[in-house]
């Protein structure tokens, strides 16, 4: 008798526990720098709280920004010239890397902190150079530079260890390098073969540059997300007919088309979860975009389908970028109907079910206990 009351109390708390909460599905569109102009969102921090990306300012040049929920888009500046984009984020928000000019022009990989500003990443011998993607906790950072001869290769930067060069492929002259791992340990990109063609790579310190292939019929591939625990890659291939498809790379699996949606026919897979069972990105035709998530279990889904009801009077997502671990946050590009103008979004997918549904779970719990009781 004892036992059946004390779960008659725990249900009750965990029905109206639930029904008091006031979260939902929701869409922020985190606005522009001053001037009125477009924005884009690239990265965002676990939790959701920071975004990073970039925007015109009211000169109409492109600035990297950091998003908070309290303080709104915060300009980061340049390394002295005129344009800086902000491409990755570390895991609790506080270190942002991408790529600025320099006062010279020159294109330079940049590391910021809010503690030490803007950081200039330097080269691997010659004049340019950018920053894609850091780890979790901000000490590791992978893009591309320029070598002395002036080719781009694919390099990992650590903080005690400065920048390293990935190298190629076998008798390839060039390589990018545009995800990591969360330890760092794990690089993804693209790179030429000996043959001329692109192909999608995954870098360990161990095995070097492997070759990832391409989908069934084609002849090139681009990574650009890799998981948490580096074992999955995702990014874009062609296929027969010269068709662009999203692929999944896993070591077990190799390479999986992640399959089309209903009018659309050029697929980048993009961000990944942290597991690797949910991929966001872009699907085109000659005429839209469109935000896309695929998973495991569901296949392609439009964003803008599956969320309509946040998207009021023709706003539109565009593209996803970046997904959080638990692939819960997405941010991207869309347009907003409200400002009429393009920006930078947030999208919180967070299901809570609803109340009448934890009441059918309280009436087959009751149910339970009194058969247990008998």
């Amino acid at each position: 008798m004892k036992a059946f009351w004390v779960y008659r109390m725990l249900l009750a708390f965990l029905v109206f526990s639930v029904w008091g909460r006031n979260e939902a599905q929701t869409l922020t569109w985190l606005g522009t720098l001053p001037g009125n102009n477009p924005s884009y969102a690239f990265a965002l921090s676990t939790d959701g709280s920071v975004v990073v990306g970039m925007a015109h300012n009211s000169s109409n040049h492109w600035r990297a920004f950091r998003w908070t929920s309290g303080g709104g888009m915060q300009d980061l500046g340049t390394l002295g010239g005129m344009h800086s984009y902000g491409l990755g984020v570390s895991a609790d928000g506080s270190v942002v890397v991408g790529w600025s000019n320099d006062i010279s022009g020159r294109q330079r990989a940049i590391r910021w902190t809010s503690g030490g500003g803007m950081q200039d990443l330097g080269t691997l011998g010659g004049a340019h150079s950018y920053a894609a993607a850091v780890s979790a906790n901000g000490l590791t950072v992978v893009g591309g530079a320029n070598n002395a001869s002036g080719a781009w290769r694919a390099f990992r930067w650590t903080s005690g260890g400065g920048m390293q060069d990935l190298g190629t492929l076998p008798g390839g002259p060039e390589s990018y390098a545009y995800g990591v791992s969360a330890d760092g340990s794990v690089v993804a990109g693209r790179a030429t073969n000996a043959s001329g063609k692109l192909r999608a790579f995954r870098w360990t310190s161990g095995g070097g540059m492997q070759d990832l292939g391409t989908l069934s019929g084609g002849s090139w591939s681009y990574a650009y997300g890799v998981s948490a625990d580096g074992s999955a890659v995702v990014g874009w291939a062609d296929t027969t007919g010269g068709q662009q498809r999203a692929f999944r790379w896993t070591s077990g699996g190799g390479m999986q088309d992640l399959g089309t949606l209903p009018g659309y026919n050029s697929f980048l897979g993009i961000g990944v979860s942290a597991s690797g069972s949910v991929v966001v990105g872009r699907a085109d035709n000659a005429l839209y975009t469109a935000a896309f998530r695929w998973t495991a279990i569901g296949g392609m889904e439009d964003l803008n389908s599956s969320y309509a009801s946040l998207l009021a009077n023709g706003s539109w997502l565009y593209g996803a970028y970046s997904i959080s671990p638990d692939g819960r946050y997405i941010v991207g590009n869309g347009w907003n109907a409200a400002t009429q103008r393009y920006e930078a979004y947030l999208l919180d997918t967070l299901t809570i079910p609803e109340p009448a549904s934890w009441l059918l779970f309280g009436v087959g719990l009751t149910c339970f206990m009194r058969r247990r009781r008998r």
